[in-house]
């Protein structure tokens, strides 16, 4: 693999996995549309490493909390800000974890790493994000966010597991049907995304440990590296653009992207 490609890889995985725009599906498509070899399991979980990195940076003050209320948490005792915010984000995180599980010990995930899938999915679900953005209310906090909305979230959060879908557009699209301000519910999703990432990185581990070598694992360093600070640029310049704008940009570029895939996947 050229230092160029593993920087592009590592790049367009550290803007997209946050943005609505699906990582997973840009990452699978990336080889097809280059001509490239697939950059394989390991450069991948190297890269999202550095956008764990990234987003654990962006919001340290609420992982600070998490952090500081997990041991009540997993006591039971969720009667501080702290435990709750913990035990939401497990909560959150364990329909994601059993049936991402699921695909990948049943080897279904496969199945799904087809360009009509990511067609339809780019489509489907960023006009879905669309509807709930335009037509979901904005009356709740990230202060409001409870162990029944965490749920909620958590069942949104396995559709990402279809490439293509976005993992933060479709724990958005969820926060908006939940009523969160748009800056509140991708701060939500964002938090969302640190268990989330943990647990497929650490599944995914499994595997990358059996081929290690020492090139691998400095091609490994250099995606992180490089996803780092993509991600931690592209997470600040969203974060920032909702205070003014809506996902509506992120949906006109789903909906261009989806329709050129389709064409594709069946002239």
């Amino acid at each position: 693999m050229s230092l160029l490609y593993l920087i592009l890889v590592a790049i367009m995985q550290g803007v997209t996995e946050f943005l609505p725009v699906s990582s997973s599906g840009h990452l699978i498509l990336l080889p097809g549309l280059t001509g490239a070899n697939d950059q394989g399991l390991a450069i991948d979980v190297a890269a999202h490493v550095g956008t764990l990195g990234a987003v654990v940076l962006y919001f340290r003050s609420d992982v600070k909390q998490a952090i500081a209320g997990l041991p009540r948490a997993l006591r039971g005792r969720i009667d501080t800000p702290q435990a709750r915010l913990a035990l939401g984000l497990i909560i959150a995180t364990i329909p994601t974890v059993i049936a991402g599980a699921i695909l990948y010990l049943t080897g279904l995930e496969q199945s799904l790493r087809s360009i009509a899938v990511i067609g339809w999915a780019m489509l489907g679900f960023g006009l879905l994000l669309y509807w709930m953005d335009q037509n979901g209310p904005q009356t709740k906090q990230a202060t409001d966010w409870g162990l029944r909305d965490a749920m909620i979230m958590g069942l949104w959060q396995v559709l990402a597991l279809i490439p293509g879908t976005s993992r933060s557009g479709i724990t958005i699209t969820g926060a908006r049907q939940l009523g969160y301000t748009r800056e509140d519910g991708a701060r939500i999703a964002m938090l969302m995304s640190i268990p989330t990432i943990l647990a497929s990185g650490v599944l995914l581990s499994i595997d990358v440990i059996r081929e290690a070598d020492a090139q691998l694992a400095k091609d490994g360093a250099i995606a992180a590296a490089f996803a780092f600070v993509s991600a931690l640029l592209a997470l600040n310049l969203m974060m920032r653009l909702l205070r003014s704008i809506s996902f509506t940009p992120y949906v006109i570029y789903r909906v261009i992207l989806g329709s050129i895939l389709l064409v594709i996947a069946y002239k």
